[in-house]
């Protein structure tokens, strides 16, 4: 089970992540260059952040709209293992980026509501048509005039009945996860991987660390009992 902790924005955070035991450790943190969002780091500071988690957790870029340039710029400036496009990201520009960009992972985020999954298969479909299916796919919910953050959680049942993971990169699901939930979401949707970042921060916008490594143990432990093929009833416990 990948987990993901998004919008880490300072040095210390990282620090503290990186210091975490391997169990308690979630394998990437979300670097966020949306202007639009108050997470947005500077590009100086996720810099330091880089530095400091030292190739024990994964980098990820996130863009909402950018330019290919500026994706690029970052990706190189930096050494992003990972790039995320949360916006409305073209398959063209998905083609565009993995030439300008050899190697480097990419993660479509998508919106998803209750209408289902139609415009996702459109989309990917023509994503195969040209040699640029992503990595993965980061699952969110819809929120009108949003791209992300909004700590709403796209519909579970949906995901489950429609999402063709035989077909399709592997899910990563998002939204509205905290460690009270994220163990019934796993059971629920069976994704690859998960990611959070409201969901394990206080009051102020700063990571919890207790919350994080709660978010972390109990994905693990939903995911090893889904494996195992053992049901639990309280799944987050």
């Amino acid at each position: 089970m990948w987990v993901k902790v998004c919008g880490v924005r300072e040095q210390p955070t990282a620090v503290a992540l990186a210091g975490l035991p391997d169990g308690d450790r979630p394998d990437a943190v979300g670097l966020n260059f949306y202007p639009g969002s108050r997470r947005c780091v500077e590009p100086a500071t996720a810099e330091r952040i880089v530095a400091a988690l030292d190739g024990a957790i994964e980098p990820v870029g996130l863009f909402v709209n950018a330019s290919l340039e500026q994706v690029v710029l970052l990706q190189r400036d930096l050494g992003l293992p990972t790039l995320q496009l949360h916006g409305d990201e073209t398959p063209e520009f998905l083609a565009d980026l993995r030439t300008a960009c050899p190697g480097v992972k990419l993660l479509r985020a998508v919106r998803v509501d209750e209408t289902g999954l139609d415009e996702l298969a459109g989309y990917l479909e023509s994503c195969r048509a040209i040699d640029a299916v992503p990595d993965a796919c980061l699952v969110d919910a819809r929120v009108e005039g949003l791209f992300g953050g909004t700590g709403q959680s796209p519909p579970w049942q949906v995901l489950a009945r429609e999402y063709r993971t035989a077909q399709w990169p592997p899910l990563l699901l998002a939204g509205g996860l905290g460690p009270e939930n994220v163990g019934r979401a796993i059971h629920e949707v069976s994704p690859a991987g998960v990611d959070t970042a409201g969901g394990v921060e206080n009051d102020d916008g700063d990571k919890d660390l207790e919350a994080v490594v709660l978010f972390v143990r109990n994905a693990r432990a939903a995911a090893d009992r889904k494996e195992t093929g053992l049901s639990a009833e309280k799944p987050d416990d």
